[in-house]
Order: C-alpha cells, then sequence, then structure tokens
C-alpha cells in the first residue's frame, strides 16, 4: 500500500508544472525583456549614449569592423530563433505558440550563464528562407541558437549557416541535448562500474537530438559497433531500403545505418533493447511509449534516459521497477534531469568570452567533462549523476572548458588564460543573478500568484 501512495504522489507532482504554467505566464505576460547595462546619470549622458556622441563609435566601426566587439553588446547577445516546426513533445505548433517556449530559454541563457538572449519567431517553415532570415539578423547578435526545428531540415540550416556566418552557430536540440547526455552516461557508468568503450548502447529515436548524441559519443571515442539505433520504424541497418531510397533527404540516418549496429541487429525495440547497457530515448511522449518488460530484457545495472518531453517515455519508478539501476529524464521534477539547460548556458558563456568563430563538437565534448567532473566532485550516486540548474558552478567550469577549447583549437578571436575566463563567467552570471534577486526583493518583480 506504501508503495502505491508513493506512485500517486509522484503522479501528482509531475502534473503540478502544467497546472501552474498558465496562470504565472498570464501573470507576468512573458518572463523576458531588455535591460540597461550603463549608466545614466544625467540628462546629458543621453547625448553619449545616443546622438550626437554615439557617431564616433559608429564611425570607429565603420573603419575597424572588429570593434563591434568593443562598442556594442554583439559580444554577449544571442538570438533564440525557431519556426515552432517541433517544440519540445507537441511537434508543430507554429512560431506564436512556440514563443512561451523561446521565452524561457532566454530566461535560462540570461539567469545561467549571463548571456543576453532574445526570441526571434519566424513566420516561415522554408529552410532556405530560414537560413536567410538568420544570415540578415546575424551583425546584431555574437551568437545564434537555433531551437525547435523540425528534423531533417535542422541539420541542413545548421551547417549552411555554420558555413556561412562567421560567429557561433548551435542547435540545442542537438549539440546542446549531445553534451549534457554524454556527461549523464559518463558519471552514470562510473556509478555502475562500467567502462565506455565496453557497453551496448541502444538510442530510440533518430531525430536531431539522437543523430547528434551519437555523432558526440563516437568522437569521444565509443565504437560505433556498439550502438544500436532505433527510428519509428525499427533498427538501423543496412538492409533497410526505406532509408536508402531517403538517403539524400536524410543522409545523417543513412549514414549511422551503415556504421553502427555491428551485430546486425533487426526488428524493433524489444530487439534492440535485449542484451543493451544503456538506453537513451529521445522520442514520442509517454507514459508507455516505452513498456516494462522491454526494459527487463536488459543487462544488469542498466542505465536509461527518458528525455521526452513534457512525459517521458515512461514513469521513472515504473523504469526502476523493470530493473533500471540509473533512470534519467529531461524534467527538473525528477532525479538525474539529463536536459540541455544544464549546457548552453555555460557553453554559450565560453564561446562569447573568446569571442569564438564556431562551436565545434570538441568543445562540446570538453563541456560534457566539465559537466561530469562538477557532479563527480560533489559525489556522484544512482539518483545524482549530474548537477542541477541552481549549482551554479557547473556553467562556470563549462565555460573555462569550452572557452580553453576553443583557443586550443585556433577559433578565439580573443584568446584568454583560464584565470580570466573563470573571472569573466563567475562576474557575468553572479551579475544576472544578483539582478533578478535584487528587482525580486524591493518588489519591482513581484512573487508570482499561488
Amino acid at each position: 500500500m506504501a508503495e502505491r501512495v508513493s506512485e500517486q504522489e509522484l503522479r501528482r507532482r509531475a502534473e503540478l508544472p502544467g497546472k501552474a504554467a498558465p496562470g504565472w505566464h498570464a501573470f507576468y505576460r512573458g518572463k523576458v525583456e531588455t535591460a540597461l547595462k550603463c549608466a545614466v546619470t544625467s540628462f546629458d549622458d543621453f547625448g553619449i549614449w545616443y546622438t550626437p556622441g554615439v557617431a564616433a563609435p559608429c564611425r570607429e566601426i565603420k573603419e575597424d569592423p572588429s570593434k563591434v566587439f568593443d562598442y556594442t553588446n554583439k559580444a554577449n547577445a544571442v538570438a533564440v530563433v525557431s519556426d515552432g516546426s517541433r517544440v519540445l513533445g507537441l511537434g508543430n505548433i507554429g512560431p506564436l505558440a512556440g514563443l512561451p517556449v523561446m521565452e524561457g530559454k532566454s530566461l535560462l541563457f540570461k539567469y545561467l550563464g549571463g548571456v543576453g538572449a532574445f526570441p526571434i519567431m519566424l513566420d516561415t517553415q522554408d529552410p532556405d528562407e530560414i537560413v536567410q532570415a538568420v544570415k540578415w539578423i546575424a551583425p546584431g547578435f555574437g551568437g545564434i541558437n537555433l531551437e525547435d526545428f523540425a528534423s531533417p531540415k535542422c541539420f541542413y540550416i545548421l551547417d549552411r549557416l555554420r558555413a556561412e556566418l562567421d560567429i557561433p552557430v548551435w542547435h540545442d536540440d542537438q549539440q546542446g541535448t549531445a553534451a549534457i547526455t554524454l556527461a549523464g552516461v559518463i558519471n552514470a557508468l562510473k556509478v555502475v562500474g562500467k567502462g565506455m568503450n565496453d557497453v551496448t548502447y541502444t538510442v530510440i529515436g533518430a531525430g536531431a537530438a539522437n543523430i547528434a548524441f551519437v555523432r558526440i559519443l563516437l568522437a569521444a571515442g565509443v565504437p560505433a559497433e556498439h550502438v544500436i539505433m532505433v527510428d519509428s520504424r525499427g533498427i538501423l541497418h543496412s538492409g533497410r531500403p526505406d532509408l536508402e531510397e531517403r538517403k539524400d533527404e536524410n543522409p545523417y540516418k543513412w549514414h549511422y545505418a551503415q556504421v553502427t549496429n555491428g551485430e546486425g541487429r533487426t526488428g524493433g525495440i524489444p530487439e534492440a533493447l535485449s542484451g543493451s547497457d544503456v538506453l537513451i530515448a529521445a522520442s514520442k511522449p509517454g507514459p508507455e511509449t516505452i513498456k516494462k518488460e522491454w526494459l527487463q530484457a536488459m543487462n544488469r545495472d542498466a542505465i536509461a534516459f527518458f528525455m521526452a518531453n513534457p512525459i517521458p517515455e515512461i514513469w521513472p519508478w515504473e523504469a526502476k521497477a523493470a530493473g533500471v539501476r540509473i533512470v534519467g529524464t529531461g524534467r527538473s521534477d525528477f532525479p538525474n534531469q539529463v536536459n540541455n539547460s544544464i549546457g548552453f548556458p555555460g557553453i554559450f558563456r565560453g564561446t562569447l568570452d573568446v569571442f569564438a568563430k564556431t562551436i565545434t563538437d570538441e568543445m562540446a565534448i570538453a563541456a560534457a567533462y566539465a559537466i561530469a567532473q562538477t557532479a563527480e566532485e560533489k559525489g556522484i550516486h544512482e539518483e545524482y549523476i549530474v548537477p542541477t540548474m541552481m549549482e551554479t558552478e557547473v556553467f562556470i567550469n563549462e565555460a573555462v572548458a569550452v572557452g580553453l577549447k576553443a583557443v586550443e583549437q585556433g577559433i578565439a578571436r580573443r584568446p584568454l588564460p583560464a584565470e580570466q575566463l573563470r573571472k569573466e563567467a563567475e562576474g557575468k552570471i553572479h551579475r544576472a543573478q544578483a539582478e533578478t534577486r535584487i528587482l525580486m526583493e524591493t518588489g519591482h518583480i513581484p512573487p508570482p500568484p499561488r
């Protein structure tokens, strides 16, 4: 009976965020707005910040474009760009319905990473128009965060913009999710005493998040033949004619059908999970997308991350009952939140502080190891394999690791040593959090409705 009550309480808690969200959003009418970062001491200051004084830095930038980083907020400005074509687990809900998510993303950028971010919703779902729109707005930003674009066009958009812009372009559903997932895998395997290169990985879902995760996983040294991928039609393998027929439209799936699945398995999720050690699911929201009996076929001390939103593919307590030892989800109200919110604020902080020209896979891997080490230093266990969003040091550690990797790779316009990177990250992140705290304490940000 006690176990029954516990499950009911967990279900009740899982429903609370969704119940509270409409009221809170309406109360504040959104979550972000622009704010000043300069002093205004008298009427005369306006002549410096705007006309006529502002003409002087404009002329200098015209002569030397690199001075834009010195005279404007470009070095700390990120556009959170989306067309609303694949928002969380809600599907293609469009730019207006996707705006609350992008505002939330901008909030996390600012509060967790000290990064000034603003949502840009595009009223088009044509990939080439999206690329052109981002290129048009790019001069005003130091980085572009692509968010909630459907697969496979998300790959095309990212690849083109990374090739055609000289500022970092990042698709958080790809690289961000991959970085935090890798961090979770690193520490979970330490807890159960298994080696990264010795286990079998089952990856359920072959969209943007998991395609990028597998790429990052292999770049980190895991043998491709140890990975089994599953899409809506079954296990990826070289004998599937549907993948070959669409290889020009989605070359990424076709590529992994060739190089993964060393045993040549066929079938669906149950066949893929048999004898597996690590399960990474980023597929259809549950709670019964993945069944308990399928998990029972995994190896002893299994690890499983269920990252569909807003409801994971199976409830964590049901996965535990099926024998999974370490369970993670994308939600903050369960232990082990394996969510890209742990990654992108710190990754962009380090990227922007060195004026990096791009964000490489190696920078994402460096962030993953920084995330893992931050948790390990505190003491990892079955219900704590990655830090939470309230552990500010993880974002600072990521910023240092990412900035140093950018310097090492020769893509930093402003190479900084570790000490300076840490000082700058600490200052900007602590300032952002202090601003919010002061506004709350003085009543300018009232408490939410209860």
